[in-house]
């Protein structure tokens, strides 16, 4: 299997990464694509690809939630050195979860995080990279700024989707798709699981987004990229085919995307 979008940091942080990527190839998980969010993590990411190759690949981008941070502009303008031998660009986009209770503070930051998209859209546009998509509680606007980016569609994935059947449904008539973690399995998670059905199998995508949305009876813990293989079995049994289905099904969709 592939997980389609994990963070290592943290586990490198602690000191046990290596046992965190062992533990996922032992389950099955043979591909981690390791998701960037700032500056810091890229040339993190881009060593653990080197040091587990072909396991590990990296993406690189800057998190809308750093919006806040002054040097944002000097974050991307380093971003073009890591795109060399970066699988795709990511994780980008628009996030308006923990925007401020001032209007006026919200919307110097609502600002700063479109300037932010729209030029890392320019990046991976030049870089006919694929493009991993952030938008908490701002899906339409999310669409709108790739409609105007003139990326390629076909190269957009909404991780963690967490929207409505009609919205995956607009992701894939432009050729997007979304790709789905542990709240699949999350019993106030119906509309995740409609969605899914919705999308179909043909554009089917897991990941676990580790270490955050542990699935089904692991929640609450720390999540790791080997737990995507009970997000599938639970997947399996929402689509009513054999897990082996769901193991050759999303690793074929993951290959092709992101060109493993």
């Amino acid at each position: 299997m592939i997980d389609t979008h994990c963070h290592l940091d943290s586990f490198v942080a602690a000191g046990i990464a290596d046992e965190v990527v062992a533990r996922a190839r032992a389950a099955g998980v043979e591909k981690l694509l390791l998701a960037g969010t700032r500056a810091e993590d890229w040339p993190l990411y881009r060593q653990l690809a080197g040091r587990f190759a072909g396991t590990c690949f990296y993406a690189v981008g800057l998190h809308p939630e750093y919006c806040e941070r002054d040097d944002w502009r000097e974050q991307i303008s380093q971003l073009p050195d890591f795109v060399a031998g970066a699988t795709a660009i990511g994780e980008i986009g628009l996030d308006e979860h923990y925007m401020p209770k001032s209007a006026e503070q919200a919307a110097v930051l609502r600002s700063r995080q479109e300037q932010m998209f729209r030029e890392q859209l320019a990046i991976a546009k030049t870089a006919r990279l694929p493009v991993i998509i952030h938008a908490r509680e701002a899906f339409d606007r999310a669409v709108a700024m790739i409609d105007e980016s003139g990326v390629d569609w076909r190269k957009v994935v909404f991780h963690c989707f967490s929207e409505t059947p009609e919205q995956v449904k607009i992701l894939n008539a432009r050729g997007g798709r979304a790709s789905f973690t542990g709240t699949i399995t999350y019993k106030n998670a119906q509309n995740v699981r409609d969605s899914a059905l919705a999308q179909g199998l043909e554009r089917l995508m897991l990941e676990t987004d580790a270490p955050y949305l542990a699935p089904g009876k692991m929640r609450g813990k720390t999540c790791e990229p080997a737990f995507v293989v009970q997000t599938a079995a639970f997947v399996a049994e929402l689509f009513g085919v054999p897990v082996e289905e769901i193991d050759a099904r999303t690793t074929a969709n993951a290959c092709e995307f992101f060109g493993f």
